[in-house]
């Protein structure tokens, strides 16, 4: 072996290592394109898909079956949480790390791409100021805003997930003086609420 056999594949590493910083849209060139036919696509299949629907329609309905359903249906599509990520980024030169349900609720109703740590700010603050929480209580939401942040389903089995080591769901309902329930539904509405102009 001489010692070009040797530079050959170094060379090509370094050439699909650049060939991989570009973000692929599958058949689509531009990021726009790609997220018009995201768009195009999502009202096509609304109809067709009952998981979409609840999206686009009632969103704090969702549950982690129809999450996981809608996500199947666009990663087989080639549109991954990822790429539409990448693709908004690289059309409004911003990161915007919304959720898969925002873009979703974007292209279907034409609501603005809000971050989803923004949209759990909103709605967490609208919880703060919904009653005189105590001290304890007021820390405990403290700990469920930051880990709203990472999660699409707000439910008790999200709940008992997060705060398991703290006695989960149950022991969160009796520091709320049992209205566990009632915040959590506050917050998938203040979640989803539609931004108004």
């Amino acid at each position: 072996m001489s010692a070009s056999d040797f530079q050959a594949p170094q060379c090509n590493r370094n050439r699909n290592r650049n060939r991989n910083r570009t973000q692929s849209y599958g058949e689509h060139k531009k990021s726009q394109v790609y997220l018009d036919s995201f768009n195009q696509f999502i009202r096509e299949q609304i109809n067709q898909s009952a998981a979409l629907a609840v999206v686009v329609n009632k969103p704090r309905n969702l549950t982690r079956e129809q999450l996981k359903e809608t996500r199947l249906l666009l990663d087989g599509a080639g549109y991954s949480e990822a790429k539409l990520q990448s693709a908004v980024r690289n059309q409004a030169n911003q990161d915007i790390a919304a959720s898969i349900a925002g873009h979703i609720r974007r292209a279907a109703l034409g609501e603005p791409l809000v971050p989803f740590e923004q949209r759990v700010a909103q709605a967490m603050q609208r919880i703060y100021q919904s009653r005189s929480w105590t001290p304890n209580q007021r820390n405990w939401l403290e700990r469920l805003s930051k880990q709203l942040v990472h999660e699409v389903i707000i439910d008790r089995d999200f709940i008992n997930n997060r705060f398991g080591e703290k006695g989960g769901a149950k022991q969160f309902d009796k520091v709320l003086n049992n209205q566990l329930d009632t915040v959590l539904e506050a917050l998938s509405d203040a979640l989803w609420e539609q931004d108004r102009a």
